[in-house]
């Protein structure tokens, strides 16, 4: 069942929506499409009371780790929580009140896939795949290809986003999570051709992100998905500065799709 899954982006502690293509190391070129005059704990208030589980909280950099900590406290065991997460650090964000950690950047040292890695993490969280995401978050490279994006999307990894690559993660995890960098924080419309692709390929859950518009674009997915992909929609949202749909009209939508 396709559902609307709202996240929390976070730069320099506050809540944001920007466009992802332009999220480099030194801010220069950032293109920021809304600064959110609320807190974190606000939007995780939000979604707890109107029972949007699985909200994704990701941290965009240095200088947020007290405000994902806050959202986490709103609502715990329901947020899950991602940026800068490793073997290191994954089970005391678990212990903060993440219901799940989201992982990337780590597992690709040098641009490269690492399996120990990804093994660390997992051993790290007692061996709990049901508690880690994998964000396979990419860019598009030709008409039909998408290769994973690490470093605020701003690095091209090795791992081309196929059949074989998420066969190959979907034992180590519960779910993926995965932005259209190229789309994200455009308004422009979502990836049809990749949620196409990611409903054929994945057998667990997936929550795509970039360029989602309005309910029509949760329609659109829910249709190319037959019902499998989930759509997170940010910038535009009337709750981050958008006109493009009503967050209370999304609360709606899902309400309507556990109903049938």
């Amino acid at each position: 069942m396709t559902r609307f899954r709202p996240c929390i982006d976070l730069h320099a502690g506050q809540v944001k929506q920007i466009v992802g293509g332009t999220l480099d190391s030194t801010s220069s070129a950032l293109q920021t499409n809304h600064v959110s005059p609320h807190p974190p704990s606000y939007f995780a208030r939000l979604y707890r009371d109107n029972a949007l589980d699985g909200a994704h909280v990701i941290m965009l950099g240095p200088g947020n780790t007290e405000s994902a900590k806050q959202a986490l406290q709103e609502w715990p065991g329901h947020l899950q929580v991602g940026g800068g997460i490793n073997d290191k650090n994954a089970s005391e964000w678990v212990d903060a009140g993440a219901s799940k950690v989201i992982i990337t950047s780590h597992l690709f040292p040098e641009e490269k896939f690492s399996q120990p890695r990804l093994d660390a993490v997992l051993e790290a969280l007692g061996g709990d795949k049901d508690k880690l995401v994998i964000d396979l978050s990419c860019r598009r490279r030709g008409e039909d290809t998408w290769f994973v994006a690490m470093n605020k999307w701003q690095t091209i990894t090795d791992m081309e986003v196929n059949q074989e690559s998420i066969k190959a993660l979907e034992p180590y995890c519960s779910e993926f999570l995965i932005h259209a960098a190229d789309n994200e924080g455009l308004q422009k419309g979502i990836d049809e051709r990749l949620v196409e692709r990611l409903a054929e390929w994945c057998s667990i859950p997936v929550t795509y992100a970039g360029g989602g518009r309005n309910l029509k674009d949760l329609d659109l997915v829910k249709r190319l998905s037959g019902g499998k992909i989930d759509l997170t929609i940010g910038s535009a949202l009337d709750c981050f500065g958008g006109n493009g749909v009503k967050f209370d009209d999304c609360v709606v939508w899902n309400r309507e799709q556990r109903q049938e």
